[in-house]
């Protein structure tokens, strides 16, 4: 292959940016500055740039001065919420580069990185995007988590899936490998993420969630995994596909990890990093931030131990929702705790250049919830085929299985009432707004932070629960005053720096 550099940073004499896009996909670009940035090297092939050091960190030194000048120059969100996508930005960039870099001896996972970052981002055909904004106004989502299965070997404690080795729900192949194509057709959408039950334990037709990858090579997937599947068998053959990255669960170190997961599991997860890593295969970890643990899954010992020891290049924070076997909020992250999260996450990324994301308090880097399908968003299908605004919201007012049957497309759960009323919720509340005026960033989500909006949109579109625990919490009285309580607490514990820090 052999692409020419010039390509991939195509450039583009107006500023694309749609009215009622949810993320600032901005293409700055001019004559010049291609120019400059290419130089002599735009006749060079692309394999060539990357594989040698010199050029590439010189492109990578100029890359990051423009992506800064880019995003701060941009004036619908405040400056400081522009400053705080720059600095993640910046940690992706040089987390890709890394993981290029480290797998110069594994030309599945180089070549699956170099589609995700450069050929599929901006050399793909566009045909489907622009269909997309003719029939909805605007940008489609950006990738699509699924729950292929329910199936998982553990029985962790606090479980939003309520998965377990009893837990026989699973999607069919078909299924999943038409949902899949559709995404990636319809949306122009190249990341997918899995998350389960345990991923590595889907099999349907006599086929893994291996032979997904390799069916779907222009994607990039994300599976989240409890890690006790990956030996050194597993780790070679995700070296061989390239296009997966495992994100491996952890609740802090050993005792927090096996008290939670069960006896040896922090074992069997230290074991497959160190797979992964001979393998030259990138991988991150996921963890679950309870009242008991908040302090410890942002601090600096732990995530430097991860991420220079066990050779991480990525890391997600959950704050504990409560669904699933999760039902009570005695468990939940205090407002509080919440407050030194969100200061301490912002110097990890900051200061240490980690590469972390906290599913609640990283707000200010997709301009508020990402739910429901909106632009540059995503939507969640679980093992049943129930599609939900996210993953941590179980009420469904559609599944894929009956789209199907009636002829539709994944478009069609897009135009379902629950969800467009959650996308213009998400506008009201910062999309739309001036920039002075833009609701709070800390506290961006639908269900957890603003309980009392979703109760009103649970009633009046009766989306269907998808467990009975969600049936439970939809009529409990108590959960529903507790969680809007809760809301209240953490948009009173943040305010002062939403308005402080970010709007002046």
């Amino acid at each position: 292959m052999s692409i020419q550099l010039k390509h991939i940073f195509k450039i583009k004499s107006q500023r694309h940016i749609k009215k009622n896009d949810s993320n600032s996909n901005i293409l700055y670009e001019d004559d010049g500055f291609v120019k400059d940035f290419l130089g002599k090297y735009s006749k060079m092939p692309l394999e060539k740039i990357l594989a040698n050091n010199f050029i590439r960190n010189n492109l990578l030194k100029k890359g990051d001065e423009r992506l800064k000048q880019t995003l701060l120059s941009y004036k619908k969100y405040p400056a400081h919420v522009q400053e705080d996508k720059y600095y993640m930005a910046r940690n992706l960039i040089h987390t890709a580069n890394n993981a290029y870099n480290n797998a110069r001896t594994a030309p599945g996972i180089k070549k699956a990185l170099l589609n995700s970052f450069a050929i599929n981002i901006y050399l793909k055909k566009k045909e489907s995007l622009k269909r997309f904004q003719n029939e909805f106004g605007r940008n489609p989502p950006s990738f699509l988590t699924i729950s292929p299965s329910k199936f998982c070997n553990l029985k962790c404690t606090g479980c939003y899936a309520n998965s377990s080795s009893k837990a026989t729900e699973s999607l069919d192949w078909d299924v999943l490998d038409r949902i899949m194509t559709e995404k990636t057709n319809l949306w122009n959408s190249y990341f997918t993420v899995i998350s389960g039950g345990e991923p590595f334990l889907y099999k349907s037709q006599s086929k893994t969630i291996l032979d997904l990858a390799r069916n779907h090579p222009e994607n990039y997937f994300l599976v989240y995994t409890n890690g006790t599947l990956i030996d050194k068998q597993m780790a070679k053959e995700l070296a061989d596909v390239g296009n997966i990255t495992p994100s491996i669960s952890v609740e802090g170190f050993e005792n927090e990890t096996n008290t939670r997961r069960g006896p040896g599991v922090y074992e069997k997860t230290m074991d497959a990093m160190r797979y992964l890593r001979k393998e030259k295969v990138p991988f991150g970890i996921s963890l679950t931030a309870t009242k008991n643990n908040a302090d410890l899954v942002v601090s600096d010992r732990l995530m430097d131990f991860y991420f220079q020891e066990c050779g991480v290049s990525y890391a997600w924070i959950f704050q504990l929702m409560p669904i699933g076997r999760a039902d009570s909020l005695e468990m939940m992250v205090t407002p509080d705790q919440r407050v030194k999260m969100f200061r301490q996450t912002q110097h990890l990324v900051r200061d240490k250049q980690y590469f972390i994301a906290d599913f609640w308090n990283s707000g200010c880097l997709t301009n508020g919830c990402i739910s429901a399908g909106k632009a540059s968003g995503y939507l969640y299908i679980d093992w049943h085929g129930n599609i939900t605004p996210c993953v941590f919201n179980p009420y469904s007012p559609v599944n894929i299985l009956d789209i199907y049957k009636r002829g539709g497309t994944l478009n069609d759960a897009l135009k379902e009432p629950f969800f467009v009323a959650i996308q213009e919720w998400q506008k009201q509340y910062s999309l739309d707004r001036k920039v002075d005026e833009i609701g709070n960033l800390i506290t961006p989500c639908a269900i957890k932070d603003h309980y009392d909006v979703m109760t009103q949109f649970l009633k009046e579109y009766n989306p269907k629960p998808i467990d009975e625990a969600a049936e439970i919490a939809l009529n409990d009285t108590d959960y529903q005053k507790g969680l809007i309580d809760y809301g209240v607490k953490v948009q009173d514990a943040t305010d002062e720096i939403w308005k402080n820090e970010y709007l002046r």
